[in-house]
């Protein structure tokens, strides 16, 4: 998969004087869902574009390649076909399969014959706390494996002391040794303890090429939030202004219900436009939301809410 930011040298003077205003953002955060009402038609068709951009995703001590195997038969039917056809759509899956670097080589089986991309976890996911050398062999190991997209996590240590020049050479590294897979950064946003630090580590880790930046682990006390968000979607969007280049946005961890999955979108939709809601530039990192996107679309489809046991299992 091509690579679409080529990065830039360290531009300290792009970022270092940012300061967020926190209550400000906090407010514009929570403002979203009254700017846009989305009913019926409009709603289910949002929810079906949040699916084709969810990265379907698990990162379980207990994973297997069975296990991985029942998640891609989902992502290649995240929907019912007979709903699909009642909303006018002939195919649809989601927009990658996410999964440790052990486990790629089971996803490449198991999608065998379609498009959809296998995205690894990679560099000691999800803390992060390995020496460089054994992160990028991780990096390789899982592209070796054949993974498409690389979600690597940044060192959270750097940015609480400020090293940006470091944290800078680090992901360059990584990047490196992504070769021409797309590169998503993690930046462990509940981990940073301020939304300054999270505009300034979007900054770097966009220079250094992320051709994604990602809130979060899944695995932090805090995951995605609207605000925390909003702030790296004005990174993404200042750092086009600087640079020309379009850098992708995924939110992980803490995205469970189709209010959420719309809520995202409208945020996207108000920040950056509506060209930034497809897969190459919007990601929803997630496994049980889309259990709950199912549901809607099941009760705009038929008037009535789906049992459990009815939704294919992921």
């Amino acid at each position: 998969m091509e690579r679409k930011n080529p990065g830039t040298d360290f531009r300290l003077d792009w970022f270092e004087n940012i300061q967020v205003n926190t209550p400000a953002a906090e407010r514009r955060a929570a403002s979203l869902a009254a700017r846009r009402s989305l009913k019926k038609e409009w709603q289910a068709a949002w929810l079906l574009n949040a699916v084709r951009c969810i990265d379907l995703t698990t990162l379980s001590g207990d994973d297997t390649p069975d296990r991985v195997a029942r998640l891609c038969a989902k992502a290649r039917q995240p929907v019912d076909a007979g709903q699909l056809a009642a909303l006018g759509v002939d195919h649809l899956t989601t927009g990658a399969v996410c999964v440790y670097p052990t486990m790629v080589a089971a996803a490449k089986r198991a999608l065998r014959g379609t498009a959809i991309p296998v995205a690894s976890v990679a560099t000691g996911f999800p803390a992060g706390l390995m020496p460089l050398d054994l992160r990028l062999a991780e990096i390789r190991y899982a592209l070796d494996q054949g993974a498409d997209e690389i979600d690597i996590v940044i060192s959270r240590a750097l940015v609480l002391r400020g090293e940006w020049a470091a944290l800078y050479d680090e992901i360059c590294e990584m990047r490196e040794a992504c070769g021409s897979a797309r590169m998503k950064a993690i930046l462990a946003t509940g981990e940073l303890k301020t939304l300054s630090n999270v505009a300034k580590a979007s900054h770097v880790a966009m220079q250094a090429g992320a051709d994604f930046i990602k809130t979060s682990t899944g695995k932090e006390p805090v995951n995605a939030t609207l605000p925390v968000s909003l702030v790296m979607l004005r990174a993404i969007r200042d750092y086009r202004h600087q640079t020309g280049f379009a850098v992708g946005f995924k939110p992980a961890g803490g995205l469970r219900t189709a209010k959420d999955a719309l809520n995202w979108q409208v945020l996207m939709a108000e920040e950056l436009g509506r060209d930034w809601l497809r897969p190459d530039l919007f990601r929803i990192g997630a496994s049980s939301l889309l259990a709950d996107i199912e549901r809607q679309i099941s009760h705009h489809v038929t008037g009535r809410y789906a049992a459990a046991h009815r939704l294919a299992a992921g």
